[in-house]
């Protein structure tokens, strides 16, 4: 089946180049699902991992915001940016050394968000126009509330499992994203 024909002139160049490569994409899509799979599979585990990734992703930006406050020209915005960057590298560090009691943090500033994201979302509803899907907003605004709100019951238990199953969903989801755009270039032919 032939894609190309309906494509702008330059994007059928691009769609062979990317066609090239869509067994790469199918394998990353593969391994990204099996691990959502795996991560389901042993939530506590995910948990940790998910905590030590935020952990390093932390130190980085921390390193990385230091080493920008030297390249400040004024004090107030130094001393800013070596606050703020010191404050990433001991919350990465706390993250890497106590993994469980980050994920209990972790947890539950999850739940608290999940639950004002939802009553702003129930509030925001209430402000859309008639013909706006709104309704839509409302149950998105209920689910939020209601979710924030069951992780926050049952914390600090819900802070061994909860990030491990949004870690393996995310990897589900992302692995079925790139599996489908893999196999939809696999099918397109330049011709």
């Amino acid at each position: 089946m032939s894609m190309s024909n309906n494509l702008p002139p330059g994007m059928a160049e691009h769609m062979k180049v990317l066609h090239a490569r869509c067994g790469w994409l199918i394998a990353f899509g593969a391994i990204s699902l099996l691990a959502g799979i795996v991560a389901l599979g042993s939530v506590v585990m995910a948990t940790a991992s998910a905590v030590i990734i935020v952990g390093v992703m932390m130190l980085v930006v921390g390193v990385v915001e230091i080493i920008a406050a030297f390249g400040v020209r004024s004090w107030g915005r130094f001393f800013f940016w070596l606050i703020l960057g010191a404050l990433y590298v001991f919350a990465g560090l706390i993250c890497l050394q106590n993994p469980f009691e980050a994920a209990a943090l972790l947890t539950l500033a999850l739940g608290i968000a999940l639950i004002v994201g939802g009553l702003l979302r129930i509030f925001l509803a209430t402000q859309m126009k008639n013909g706006t899907p709104w309704g839509w907003v409302v149950v998105s605004g209920i689910l939020s509330f209601l979710l924030g709100l069951m992780i926050v019951i049952h914390w600090p238990a819900s802070s061994f499992f909860v990030l491990g199953i949004f870690l393996g969903i995310d990897l589900i989801f992302i692995g079925m994203a790139w599996l489908s755009m893999g196999l939809a270039l696999r099918r397109f032919t330049a011709g």
